[in-house]
């Protein structure tokens, strides 16, 4: 989901996106700050001058984030940890942080910095609010609510549940004690599930007691952190049982198109008998690149006939591939990582098959099963 967006440049070399539901707290942020929090703490302000520190502050509280953010990206990048991108969004902000640390003591470190951040950024606003002089009322204003922000950004987001801030720093722990990452996540997430619970019934008894609007929001964020902490527990369960197995266990064979077929015939030929996503696009006995069913849903219907495959293909050599060799959770986190459904699987420049995502699915029942 939040590999799309709007794409704002790079910053120490780390992509930053904002994603489409960013607009949404933005706008609430502006309205709750200028409709209802400074014209009680300043009645005199006139309208427009509300409505500019409302649009200043917001602004400045995502720049907040971001830096909070990118301190858990850039000491993940110190550690040696590839960093795809940073993300803001309804909720925040997320680091697509490529894999897990290695060790508990660098899981700790990377999750620590981002509250000591907002911490820092917190004190650094009350500080300048306490010397700005009088005249300077508006600056003062946006000051003192950034203050206080980035201070429970801070302490919420120490809160022990995973995949908070705190619910990491208290997975590193429980890894450096147990020497068990899987275990150390299984614990961490299901806290993060039990405070997101929680979270959602404070919101609702908040919600019943008059105040439904902050209500609703709180009741929103323990839905995103129990989803969440499900998701990243179910991934964990994923990587470990994957361990020691090779990507040749799950590849599967591919069917060949040839590049000039229109999308029409590739969904009434191919498509719909066969059933499957994804074909491999061959020319004079050559794979040159992948065609799926993400790329044919691009195409209007009544277009279908006059468009070939070759033209909304991936090239192959833009395609991230692993080898027969490789780990089964490198495909799984390429996967997940490129949001796509198929990896191709390539021996010496060469394609001879695909990981999907319906094989590890398949590969982890079977597994489950055998181990049930």
């Amino acid at each position: 989901m939040l590999k799309d967006g709007i794409p704002l440049g790079r910053v120490f070399g780390i992509s930053v996106r904002l994603h489409y539901s960013w607009f949404i707290i933005f706008a609430v942020v502006i309205w709750s700050l200028a409709a209802d929090y400074f014209p009680a703490v300043y009645p005199g302000w006139p309208l427009w001058t509300a409505i500019s520190a409302g649009v200043i502050t917001s602004l400045l509280f995502f720049a907040s984030l971001l830096a909070h953010e990118l301190t858990h990206s850039l000491v993940a990048q110190r550690h040696g940890i590839p960093v795809r991108s940073i993300t803001l969004f309804l909720f925040g902000g997320v680091s697509q942080i490529s894999e897990e640390p290695r060790e508990a003591r660098t899981e700790f470190t990377i999750a620590i910095v981002g509250p000591l951040m907002s911490l820092c950024l917190g004190v650094g606003f009350w500080a300048l609010w306490f010397f700005l002089p009088p005249e300077l009322d508006v600056l003062a204003a946006i000051s003192f609510w950034l203050g206080w922000i980035n201070l429970a950004l801070a302490i919420f987001n120490m809160v022990p549940g995973f995949p908070l801030d705190g619910g990491r720093v208290l997975r590193a722990v429980i890894w450096w004690r147990t020497r068990d990452l899987n275990k150390a996540t299984r614990l961490a997430s299901n806290i993060g599930r039990g405070v997101g619970y929680l979270t959602m019934a404070g919101g609702a008894w908040i919600g019943f007691h008059g105040d439904w609007s902050g209500g609703l929001w709180i009741a929103l964020i323990g839905w995103y952190l129990a989803v969440t902490a499900s998701s990243s527990n179910r991934y964990s369960e994923m990587q470990h049982a994957f361990e020691g197995h090779s990507v040749s266990e799950v590849v599967s064979d591919c069917i060949a198109v040839p590049p000039d077929l229109n999308v029409e015939r590739l969904v009434n030929e191919y498509i719909v008998p066969t059933g499957r996503r994804c074909f491999t696009v061959v020319r004079e006995g050559v794979t040159v690149g992948l065609v799926s069913l993400q790329e044919v849903k691009g195409v209007l219907r009544d277009m279908r006939a006059r468009v070939l495959v070759s033209q909304i293909m991936k090239p192959l050599d833009k395609l991230k591939g692993v080898s027969p060799a490789d780990d089964l959770s490198t495909a799984m986190n390429i996967l997940t990582q490129e949001n796509i459904s198929q990896v191709p699987v390539m021996v010496d420049d060469r394609m001879v098959g695909m990981v999907t995502r319906e094989g590890l699915a398949a590969y982890l029942k079977l597994h489950d099963r055998k181990g049930a």
